[in-house]
């Protein structure tokens, strides 16, 4: 069994041997860098270029709760020859994307019922009580 298992490994590298190297792609160069280290407030930004179309730009400065609240967009070259392009926003909200190429949900068919839109603003008036009544220890009602 191992005799086969060498057999079958030298026979692959004679095969791949004569297979054709994939083409090297030409080096990409940074046209522009430029980064600002945190302040004392803990502002900080930096751009980014590349001569392959690639941009980043961000800016940012310390959230409210101590971690980094940053803005910015990124762009990059499509295989068609357009620039996609993403702004987005990361804080304490989580990261938010927004750019053409997201997918967008379709509307509704059909409109949402009133005594839906009634009892999904029940629940969350009943949501709101339970969290206040808990926050208070005071029993919820």
């Amino acid at each position: 069994m191992m005799k086969f298992a060498v057999l079958i490994c030298l026979a692959g590298l004679a095969v791949a041997e004569k297979l054709p190297a994939a083409p090297t792609p030409p080096p990409v160069l940074i046209l522009l860098q430029q980064q600002l280290n945190p302040d004392a407030l803990g502002a900080h930004s930096s751009n980014f270029e590349a001569d392959n179309g690639i941009k980043v730009q961000q800016a940012g400065r310390e959230g409210l709760t101590g971690g980094a609240n940053i803005e910015g967009s990124y762009s990059f070259p499509l295989a068609n020859g357009e620039l996609a392009t993403v702004n987005f926003v990361a804080d304490e909200g989580g990261f938010r994307p927004d750019s053409s190429l997201l997918p967008v949900a379709p509307l509704p068919l059909h409109p949402m019922p009133q005594h839906a839109i009634e009892q999904i603003e029940k629940a969350r008036l009943e949501d709101e009580a339970k969290a206040r009544a808990e926050a208070t220890g005071a029993p919820a009602q």
